[in-house]
């Protein structure tokens, strides 16, 4: 268009712009943008591991949760040694823990589970005898692979 068809393109508003449609493409832009951002606070479908980045008493621990429409749908909480053997699966650990303390990682590990499970992303779990260093180790592992999980991110994110 030349500079004359531009000054005769220019409408019934006899050259002016009305104010309030400048305000709702504004307002438009702005609520377009506080959903894209409320977007992100959504966990994305998929399975996302935490570990702690040092072994501590010969285990390291670690959580994966499987994510389903922003949901926490199943979830493993254990440990593993350095040659990747699940502490869960140790029976004589098993028998000298349950007799000790009352508790054992197959037992506290499925009740700190059942917890995020229920609860989802408040982690808030209650303490479980026995467990106290594991209960808070769960506490730091969790909103880790919850972070990962509202990223996409399926690496292993490691905490201290």
């Amino acid at each position: 268009m030349k500079s004359k068809d531009i000054k005769n393109h220019q409408g019934s508003g006899g050259g002016k712009r009305s104010g309030s449609c400048g305000i709702k493409a504004l307002a438009l832009i702005m609520l377009s943008g506080m959903m894209l951002a409320g977007c992100g606070n959504k966990m994305k479908d998929g399975y996302y591991t935490a570990e702690m980045k040092e072994f501590s008493h010969g285990w390291k621990e670690y959580v994966c949760i499987q994510v389903k429409d922003d949901t926490i749908v199943s979830a493993e909480f254990n440990a593993k040694d350095a040659s990747g053997f699940i502490k869960a699966w140790d029976n004589e650990y098993m028998r000298n823990m349950g007799t000790e303390c009352g508790s054992y990682p197959n037992q506290y590990t499925r009740e700190y589970v059942g917890q995020l499970i229920e609860g989802q992303k408040d982690i808030q779990v209650d303490t479980i005898t026995g467990a106290t260093h594991s209960g808070d180790n769960f506490r730091k592992l969790v909103p880790a692979a919850i972070e990962q999980a509202k990223k996409g991110d399926s690496t292993t994110v490691q905490v201290e």
